[in-house]
């Protein structure tokens, strides 16, 4: 089968400023569609960029072309969740010469009954040095810092010191599900499943508007940010921040609505200006 042409395939990669990204998150290393470029771009994307809601909160849309994903996230040094991450990381392995393809994620970790929406983005990744087929999260918040094989024999895996296992399943019509545990402070749990079904820019537009406007939405309601490090995962949820260590281990300390701009800064690396922290503390969402 021919690839495809249709530039909704595929990830603008030519448009991207490949320099003012790697310098955002720190890469100097070789450029070429390597396993070893590949793990060294998961890990410092993951601890570099931060996983953030807070347009959504403030009132404002996520829109997820790439000039406005590269003004948010490379010149104004913010974060972004799912959709933004990927669409960023997919135009730089595509520029770079990667095998990318987008996939869909169904959250299940904190869901006590019901089914939730397919609207976890992640990637499917080849290198050109390496015939194993790739799994890159970067837009989870919680890792994992490299990426991972796609396959049945991976079981129980460490990256880093934060463990994980990915386990595969049989859906409906026999179709496989793949479902990625991780270990916690609350013991193993299912984080998500994903298909390996193709999904493109235009798929995530709609699993966006969703995410970004639906009530239903866990991230219209509060604040939700993270940090995920080597030793270390920061989480604000609300106006709770939560810190987990990869055996299990954590704290929860409540914070005032005026110390949200100053942790964000400290804690998370992300800078707002008077105007969005002002916006911040005083949002309709405290009073929820």
């Amino acid at each position: 089968m021919n690839k495809p042409t249709d530039p909704a395939y595929h990830w603008n990669g030519a448009d991207l400023d490949l320099d003012a990204y790697l310098a955002r998150i720190g890469f100097d290393g070789e450029r070429a569609p390597t396993l070893a470029t590949l793990r060294r771009l998961v890990y410092l994307h993951t601890t570099t960029v931060p996983f953030e809601n807070l347009e959504i909160i403030l009132g404002r849309s996520i829109p997820l072309d790439l000039e406005t994903l590269q003004d948010k996230m490379i010149r104004r040094r913010r974060g972004g969740y799912c959709y933004e991450n990927v669409g960023l990381f997919a135009a730089a392995l595509e520029r770079l010469g990667f095998g990318v393809t987008g996939l869909s994620g169904r959250v299940t970790m904190g869901v006590a009954e019901g089914l939730r929406p397919a609207t976890h983005a992640l990637l499917r990744v080849t290198t050109n040095d390496d015939d194993r087929i790739w799994l890159v999260d970067v837009g989870f918040g919680s890792g994992p810092l490299e990426p991972y094989e796609l396959t049945e024999s991976a079981g129980e895996f460490a990256l880093g010191q934060w463990r994980f296992r990915l386990e595969r399943r049989t859906g409906e019509l026999g179709v496989d599900v793949w479902v990625l545990h991780q270990f916690g402070r609350d013991g193993w749990i299912d984080r998500y499943t994903f298909t390996t079904e193709p999904q493109y820019r235009i798929d995530y537009q709609v699993g966006n508007h969703f995410v970004s406007t639906s009530p239903r939405s866990p991230f219209t309601t509060r604040p939700f940010i993270q940090r995920f490090l080597p030793d270390v995962h920061y989480v604000i949820d609300g106006t709770t921040l939560i810190t987990e260590r990869p055996d299990g281990s954590g704290d929860t300390r409540e914070l005032e609505p005026a110390e949200l701009p100053k942790v964000l800064a400290e804690v998370f690396d992300i800078d707002l200006d008077e105007a969005d922290a002002d916006t911040l503390t005083e949002a309709r969402w405290l009073t929820h």
